[in-house]
């Protein structure tokens, strides 16, 4: 597929996904909702994408949602529950396109610059690790248009970061500057520069590309898993998990490669039908 606002790479085993409007501030129209959940499916089918960096280029890594993705003027001719039933749907549809990066069998790292408001929140919640430059800052821009952020911030950010820090952004719509981001947790480094991140979010990215694909998609799900369940639920399902997808070639893979002094080389995960 040809994309309007997206520029998608696969080098290394590691995917590069980064959004290509900085003269329109990476803004969320219509067609990035299109867009960003079929170049999602295209590297996750792949196989041989072992972990995707998304990024962007401009001054800003996203200015959020465009006023047009909302729903079409056409609703103001149906009744209430109408609109309500069809606009409800609309929302689950955008819902589901940051979910896809949780559901993705590989790591999803988040590479900010600039301003990631609104929307830009929805989407590196969803990523597995976030890093930023020191000039970004990160804002739940939707309570100061009157609106309560609905793409999955509410549900997500309070998983990686204090309740009250949480409802403080959420409810005032400041800006979280990168130096507060790093020391709360949201961002795992800050680096000068953007191309100090690229170059820096890039090594961790291929460091995770060389593990075994079949181990990380194990530990991703099952992290998953547990943020939503007790431990000693995630236990018990860890143990029919390890059963059903642990049983490839990957320790005699890591051994044999070690007692020859070389670095082991996995098998890429199947491609999706």
């Amino acid at each position: 597929m040809d994309y309007t606002r997206l520029t998608v790479s696969v080098s290394d085993r590691v995917g590069h996904l980064q959004l290509s409007r900085g003269d329109e501030l990476n803004r969320m129209p219509p067609a990035f909702w299109a867009e960003f959940p079929v170049a999602l499916e295209e590297l996750d089918r792949r196989g041989d994408v072992r972990v995707l960096v998304v990024s962007s280029t401009g001054k800003h890594f996203s200015a959020g949602m465009d006023v047009s993705a909302f729903t079409g003027s056409r609703e103001q001719t149906w009744d209430r529950g109408r609109a309500g039933e069809a606009s409800r749907r609309h929302l689950d549809r955008m819902q589901r396109v940051f979910t896809r990066l949780e559901a993705m069998r590989m790591p999803v790292l988040a590479a900010v610059q600039g301003g990631c408001v609104g929307g830009g929140v929805d989407l590196i919640a969803a990523c597995d690790v976030r890093y930023c430059t020191a000039d970004a800052f990160f804002c739940i821009q939707e309570i100061n248009i009157g609106l309560a952020a609905d793409v999955g911030t509410l549900q997500r950010l309070p998983k990686l970061i204090p309740d009250g820090l949480m409802r403080e952004l959420a409810y005032t719509g400041r800006r979280l500057p990168a130096s507060e981001a790093l020391q709360r947790g949201l961002v795992n480094q800050v680096f000068d520069s953007p191309a100090a991140m690229q170059e820096g979010v890039m090594a961790i990215a291929r460091e995770i590309a060389k593990k075994s694909p079949l181990a990380i998609v194990s530990t991703k799900h099952l992290l998953n898993y547990g943020r939503e369940h007790s431990v000693m639920d995630t236990l018990n399902y860890q143990q029919v998990w390890m059963g059903a997808v642990s049983q490839g070639e990957e320790m005699a893979t890591y051994f044999k490669a070690k007692a020859a002094g070389a670095e082991p080389e996995y098998h890429d995960l199947p491609p999706l039908d």
